[in-house]
């Protein structure tokens, strides 16, 4: 489990098909002397398994597989060698949960639509992020709500239609691979599971009768 608190940035080395899952190499200075190999990794928000971790190399790598499922439902095999990802590693048991639960299962693509600084005038100013996200995740997201984009744990401020808009301080911008995106590019999203399993619970064949429903509703 993550929680969308990026820990740094790392950069891809390269992009390999192969005869099973495609490979993505990973440049991550920081992260590499810390991973195992098996170890779960967020990508720019996607889970997956570090792989062939070379600490010493240069710069310090790591390689991932990326699943059929990866490819069809994230951006990552659209990146290009020296595009920035947003690294974090999972969230050990017992740790303050600074942002929200993130699994790091994308559940589909975005379009960054804007990205504007506030107070252009000051080199500290904060951002305004808009974001247009599929449809059928909009039934996940309210406002003042948690979601995860490019594994970024962030909130959102306002929605209208299926365009979504997030506040983003210095720090974020600076910090992660927001200042390196232009308008169009794709985003990954992760909506708040919570959510998810409310709407489930919701649903008929899944919600269970019990005496205290009953006894709250006057039967």
């Amino acid at each position: 489990m993550f929680t969308g608190l990026i820990e740094t940035t790392g950069t891809i080395l390269a992009i390999t098909p192969t005869s099973g899952a495609t490979r993505i190499t990973v440049a991550a200075p920081m992260l590499a002397s810390r991973l195992n190999s098996g170890d779960s990794i967020s990508v720019s928000g996607v889970c997956l398994t570090a792989l062939s971790i070379e600490p010493h190399a240069f710069p310090p790598r790591f390689s991932a597989d990326l699943a059929a499922e990866t490819i069809a439902r994230t951006t990552l095999s659209r990146l290009q060698p020296n595009s920035v990802v947003n690294l974090e590693l999972p969230t050990p048991a017992g740790s303050p949960l600074g942002g929200h639960v993130v699994q790091g299962h994308v559940d589909g693509t975005g379009t960054l639509l804007a990205l504007d600084p506030i107070h252009p005038e000051s080199p500290a100013t904060d951002w305004r992020l808009r974001i247009a996200i599929p449809e059928e995740l909009l039934t996940y997201v309210v406002e003042k709500g948690s979601i995860t984009i490019e594994g970024i744990s962030l909130t959102v401020a306002a929605l209208q239609g299926n365009e979504v808009e997030v506040a983003i301080i210095p720090h974020t911008y600076a910090a992660t691979s927001l200042h390196t995106l232009a308008v169009g590019a794709p985003l990954n999203i992760e909506v708040d599971v919570l959510a998810k399993y409310a709407e489930r619970q919701q649903q008929p064949e899944h919600f269970i009768l019990t005496e205290e429903y009953l006894l709250a509703n006057g039967y």
